[in-house]
């Protein structure tokens, strides 16, 4: 089976008007390296959860649970490299906060021409920005090796929230509770809420609860299977529970959040 392609994007174009598709906490199948290139926000990943801002590289390897809240005004280019390709990238998730001059101009054009490459259907186009991202990955690899970048000690509470955030990735298709997940990592349920919480500001419920919402919404958005099914299949006991799960947190119900992504433009992609 042929792999799929890798592709240059903005943020803009991979969330479309749905900013929840990065805002909730999730993973993706392809490894991503982000440049953020204006704006400010909040980044989830690696079991903290840190400011984000302008020149800030992040890579997120596949199946990494992540979120990134950057608003509106945010702005940001996105290299996305499917697994089994020849290009080699960090294993561990990275942010990189830039401050040299020469190496912002450097990762800025590298992902301008890559952008080129990908919106001018030239001849060879594909084999030109696998190229590309591979020099993008060459710059990354660059900084994590420099001492100004080398990564923060983690403690335990980011320690067991990493834990519980892989775990979460893993087990994503048999449903599991908080406080399943807390015995796997064989700690109390409260010992768990409270080092996510530390870690994360956010609960390990409510991390679980954003996992499975964005899950909910993909399923609506992308599938036509029946909403019962999917509540099925996300672990909930019944539709209506599921349909007030989803209004308290859209404040839509099921159908409508279906209805209205069937009439509105989905997020595009390039390349």
């Amino acid at each position: 089976m042929a792999l799929p392609p890798v592709q240059i994007t903005t943020l803009a174009q991979m969330t479309g008007p749905q900013e929840w598709r990065l805002a909730l906490a999730h993973e993706r199948a392809e490894h991503l390296i982000i440049w953020i290139t204006r704006g400010q926000g909040r980044l989830l990943m690696n079991g903290t959860r840190r400011g984000v801002g302008t020149h800030n590289a992040i890579v997120i390897p596949a199946r990494t649970l992540f979120s990134l809240e950057l608003g509106r005004q945010g702005m940001g280019q996105v290299a996305l490299v499917p697994e089994g390709t020849d290009v080699r990238l960090p294993q561990t998730p990275r942010q990189l906060r830039l401050r040299d001059v020469a190496a912002i101009n450097e990762i800025n054009s590298l992902f301008e021409a890559a952008q080129r490459e990908a919106t001018q259907a030239r001849p060879l186009a594909q084999d030109a920005l696998d190229a590309h991202v591979a020099l993008i990955s060459v710059w990354v690899r660059r900084q994590i090796a420099m001492p100004d970048h080398l990564p923060v000690q983690m403690d335990a509470a980011a320690r067991l929230t990493a834990a519980f955030c892989e775990g979460i990735v893993e087990n994503y298709a048999q449903p599991m509770t908080m406080a399943d997940h807390a015995r796997a990592l064989g700690v109390t349920p409260t010992h768990l809420s409270r080092a996510c919480k530390a870690s994360t500001g956010r609960t390990a419920a409510e991390v679980l609860t954003e996992r499975t919402l964005y899950a909910a919404r993909i399923s609506l958005i992308e599938s036509k299977v029946p909403i019962q099914d999917i509540a099925r299949h996300l672990g909930f006991g019944s539709a209506a529970y599921f349909t007030r799960f989803i209004q308290q947190h859209t404040g839509k119900t099921p159908t409508a959040l279906r209805q209205a992504a069937t009439s509105a433009p989905g997020p595009a992609r390039t390349g």
